[in-house]
């Protein structure tokens, strides 16, 4: 009787079965005739019922991004236009130069990922948007041209946390259930924390100062690296990784910060003081002025990237031990999950990888693609909040974007309370030498 209404009342199924090719194929064989039915129903059915479809827009920083994902976690389409180039050649982000750059390449961006996807902007359920955290001339430019979208084909708005985005990345790629522990390593930041579910957060640690992709920006430009010929189209977080490589970081000594502190927020500013002194002190040696190489650039390089790892792990290997031991996180099935810019960086990598293996925890990171600033992890961003009904807007007055923006509950006093000691590892990173964390 169920099939006898829905076969009635579908008008579809009432066009295909009024098909002579599917007539003939029910006269000869009613089985395949049925099979036949049955997929046209599937296939002319997505018309009328189609998945989720999210724009997500990405302006936080530097590069220009936008991606259309749909609600199984396909990736439609994404383009990028990456100004790594122009902030090279002057030394650093100029917020008007990005907010410049932004503004020439986002309309071009927005219809290059749509054209690619084969979605028209009639067909989106929805446009997710980052507002927060990042530069704010930057992040005007894509709340500015979102808010144009979503009024003149009168779409949801969905308002996104860059670092959320990041931290949920990993669940585009891998079956993730909450909870479970996040480092977010970036250029701006470097923050610990527990995804208990979308949008909900307990934070357990942050930079009190820079972040580590700062640190190793800025030893870059002081050692000079865009005049290596190895490193001269290399961000400076890529240089340092790709000349440490040749270097041997036993040649400087530069200790890990917060030694005494026992907490798991991050410093690097005293680490990059301690660097600068070292080159200045190299470059008296050798006799050259600031802006010339150094013969020793790669053992500074591999000292510094050293340096920050073993923080870095240090820090992350305290937030699993208090995560366990006050129950927020089991040790069944325990995930860390290590994404942002900065996660891309194998040497970083491969000390988490130690202390997720000496704590039975699975290590997990988005393919590299995907660490750094990217329109899938907002577009995614906005699937994941649909789907909880979570900041799914169909008004967006008031709406402004907000350059500075915590993620999460502020428990990070409470794990400095508990003062876990985080005991030493051993362990070979490499064939040709060990690290103590």
């Amino acid at each position: 009787m169920f099939w006898v209404q829905f076969f009635s009342r579908h008008a579809s199924v009432q066009k295909i079965l009024a098909m002579s090719s599917v007539t003939r194929c029910t006269s000869k064989s009613v089985e395949h005739g049925w099979s036949v039915c049955l997929r046209s129903i599937f296939f002319n059915s997505v018309k009328y019922y189609p998945t989720k479809l999210v724009l997500g827009i990405e302006t936080s920083c530097d590069d220009t991004a936008a991606a259309v994902v749909d609600d199984t976690g396909k990736i439609l389409g994404e383009a990028l236009h990456s100004q790594n180039e122009v902030h090279l050649k002057t030394g650093g982000i100029i917020p008007p130069v990005a907010q410049q750059l932004h503004r020439e390449n986002i309309e071009r961006i927005v219809k290059e990922t749509l054209c690619v996807s084969g979605i028209s902007l009639d067909e989106l359920s929805a446009v997710a948007t980052t507002v927060k955290p990042g530069l704010a001339l930057s992040l005007g430019v894509g709340l500015e041209y979102s808010l144009k979208l979503v009024d003149k084909y009168k779409k949801p708005f969905i308002p996104i946390h860059h670092m959320e985005a990041h931290a949920l990345t990993i669940r585009l790629i891998n079956q993730v259930e909450f909870p479970f522990l996040v480092l977010l390593i970036s250029g701006g930041h470097c923050i610990l924390v527990v995804a208990q579910g979308v949008s909900d957060f307990l934070l357990l640690g942050q930079s009190v100062d820079i972040a580590p992709g700062d640190i190793l920006d800025k030893v870059a430009r002081r050692l000079s690296l865009t005049k290596h010929p190895e490193c001269c189209r290399m961000s400076g977080g890529k240089a340092i990784e790709h000349l440490a490589q040749q270097g041997n970081r036993l040649h400087y000594e530069l200790r890990a910060p917060m030694r005494h502190h026992p907490n798991c927020n991050f410093s690097f500013s005293g680490l990059h003081s301690n660097a600068t002194r070292i080159i200045m002190q190299k470059e008296k040696e050798e006799g050259i002025q600031e802006g010339h190489l150094l013969s020793c650039v790669t053992d500074i390089a591999a000292a510094v990237q050293h340096a920050v790892a073993l923080h870095i792990a240090q820090r992350t290997h305290r937030a699993i031990l208090f995560c366990i031991k006050s129950g927020i996180l089991s040790q069944t099935n325990a995930t860390l999950v290590v994404s942002g810019g900065v996660a891309s960086n194998q040497y970083i990598r491969r000390a988490l990888k130690i202390v997720t293996d000496a704590t039975d925890f699975n290590l997990l990171c988005p393919p590299p693609r995907l660490c750094t600033d990217n329109g899938v992890m907002i577009a995614w961003n906005g699937i994941e909040r649909m789907r909880a009904g979570l900041g799914v807007l169909h008004s967006t007055d008031g709406i402004r974007y907000e350059p500075k923006a915590s993620l999460g509950i502020d428990i990070s006093e409470q794990v400095g309370e508990v003062a876990i000691k985080v005991p030493s590892l051993e362990v070979s990173l490499n064939e040709l030498e060990t690290i103590n964390l």
